[in-house]
């Protein structure tokens, strides 16, 4: 069975490296994957740039939509799948890939192609604290089957039709995708070793230490059962009070 990808990215006021990333992944994945970016309202330049770049590369796909990850990932992926694509990977638009870790997605899928799964994050940042949050995602989600969105979730196409896309909640939505996709027995799930970079200056803003004990907080109040809004509600209230002076 021969596997083709296309990929889906959300944006939101990503204007300032994403023509340099999305220069990057073209130059690694080849000229005839699609890539879907889909702008999630942006205010700064991210729109036109992305409209700029469309003439040249005939497979770059832009899309508008409400904001919010789910959403904007939903949107690329029924676009995405109105093609023969037989895989979906949603890759967020602060995360660089390698040549190697594309190759070896390719390389697994030969084997298994009715998986899904993620790759290995490094974060890259300031803090000292930054290899140990990236060791513990990559050993949290190796035993859970968990995923993060920062890891690149790839699916085959008939497993994200299955299981209804991302559910449209403003956080965690990577975890609720991969519960469901845990459920499909017949699924494989692959944790690739190859690590995928992204971006630690949400640490480097707002503290290493204080975004690792926030964000495992809102992790158990999830896993106790507190709604997707409440976090939400929580996050901005604690990022609100640090930008107070």
């Amino acid at each position: 069975m021969s596997t083709s990808f296309a990929i889906v990215m959300p944006v939101f006021n990503e204007g300032e490296n994403l023509q340099k990333h999305l220069s990057q992944l073209r130059a690694i994945i080849g000229p005839s994957v699609p890539v879907y970016v889909v702008d999630g309202g942006s205010t700064d330049r991210s729109w036109a740039i992305l409209n700029s770049l469309t003439s040249a590369d005939p497979s770059l796909h832009v899309l508008s939509s409400g904001k919010g990850r789910a959403v904007q990932m939903n949107a690329g992926a029924l676009a995405a799948l109105q093609t023969s694509v037989s895989h979906l990977l949603f890759l967020h638009a602060d995360t660089v890939m390698s040549a190697q870790a594309w190759q070896s997605l390719l390389k697994c899928l030969t084997y298994s192609t009715l998986a899904w799964g993620r790759f290995d994050v490094q974060i890259e940042g300031r803090s000292g604290w930054l290899p140990v949050v990236a060791w513990m995602m990559n050993q949290r989600s190796r035993l859970t089957r968990i995923s993060t969105g920062d890891q690149g979730i790839f699916m085959h196409r008939s497993l994200f039709e299955r299981v209804g896309g991302y559910v449209n909640q403003p956080l965690m939505e990577d975890i609720e995708i991969s519960r469901a996709l845990k459920r499909q027995r017949d699924a494989v799930f692959l944790a690739i070793r190859e690590r995928l970079i992204t971006s630690g200056r949400r640490w480097d803003e707002q503290g290493a230490w204080s975004t690792i004990v926030l964000m495992w907080h809102l992790r158990f109040r999830y896993w106790r059962g507190d709604s997707a809004s409440a976090l939400l509600d929580r996050y901005r209230d604690v990022r609100a009070r640090k930008k107070t002076p």
